[in-house]
């Protein structure tokens, strides 16, 4: 626990620069799309939804970079960020597991996350600081 309370700044920058590569989305929601779930684009209204999806996903890296210079920030960003990654793992577990090969990676990637994020959240350490 210790040690992601020492490194939380370092975590932050980490998952915020790789969170904010979703960019890709906004400027080539196909390529993002494939890349991602392995699917494709079907109709002018995918296209907006996944240009959506990448920029809400661009500005939580962007939010989590900020949060690990700015510790007055850090809660609220980590649980903002740690709430968004947790419902995209599980909708993917849950609705989209025909997508799982795919986006293991992602799913892995942002799974390790919550649970890191959650740990700092929850340890006695950060609770003391707040108060």
């Amino acid at each position: 626990m210790q040690l992601i309370n020492r490194n939380i700044k370092w975590l932050m920058l980490v998952a915020g620069m790789l969170t904010c590569s979703m960019v890709l989305a906004v400027f080539s929601p196909e390529l993002a799309l494939k890349n991602t779930f392995g699917a494709s684009i079907q109709d002018p209204l995918a296209e907006v939804v996944v240009r959506s999806w990448g920029s809400l996903i661009t500005l939580v890296g962007a939010m989590l970079i900020y949060g690990a210079f700015r510790p007055v920030h850090r809660n609220l960003i980590l649980l903002i960020a740690t709430l968004g990654k947790a419902i995209f793992v599980g909708l993917v577990v849950t609705v989209g597991s025909q997508f799982l090969g795919k986006a293991a990676l992602t799913i892995a990637f942002d799974a390790t996350v919550v649970v890191l994020f959650t740990l700092y959240l929850l340890s006695p350490q950060n609770r003391a600081a707040e108060g």
